[in-house]
């Protein structure tokens, strides 16, 4: 009887099966675990698309700043002019208290004879598109006689702050 050699190694895969590569247990999230991921992602997006929302709201403030600034300039030339600011109308700021469809805001201007509130008001409707769901009032309360101003920012609906600043 002759024997007879292999000389070709036995590969280490020729026992293995489906079933035997696997353990018993096999591993994998459960339907609860990846409902629950599911929520959690939700949450956090719904969350961040807020916090998108009112920072695309607040950089559309910088429309009302230039256009606030150019009113503040020409408060100033109409106080210099008369040595108060009882009588300026809104013609004499440029702007005409409506919501033209390329601006965000309507314009207008009110105060008494030492300071001048230069005001922008969010259009709801009428105005630039996208309209605020929500109004405010962004202005400068401007003191020509010693150039002092400050921002402020409340919402109409609670008269409660926005974007930060005072009321």
């Amino acid at each position: 009887m002759t024997k007879s050699f292999n000389l070709l190694p036995q590969s280490p895969f020729k026992s293995l099966t489906f079933n035997n590569i696997l353990p018993e247990k096999q591993q994998g999230f459960t339907l609860v675990e990846l409902i629950i991921v599911v929520i959690i992602v939700g949450i956090l997006a719904s969350l961040g698309l807020t916090q998108y929302n009112l920072m695309v709201e607040k950089s559309r403030t910088a429309e009302a700043k230039i256009r606030i600034g150019v009113m503040r300039d020409l408060a100033y030339s109409y106080y210099l002019e008369n040595g108060s600011l009882t009588g300026m109308q809104y013609a004499d700021v440029g702007v005409d208290y409506t919501c033209a469809s390329t601006d965000f805001y309507r314009y207008y201007v009110n105060g008494n004879a030492s300071y001048a509130g230069l005001v922008a008001l969010r259009c709801t409707s009428g105005g630039k598109a996208p309209n605020a769901s929500r109004a405010y009032y962004y202005y400068m309360v401007y003191y020509p006689g010693s150039g002092q101003s400050g921002w402020h920012c409340y919402y109409v609906d609670d008269n409660s702050p926005c974007f930060g600043l005072p009321y």
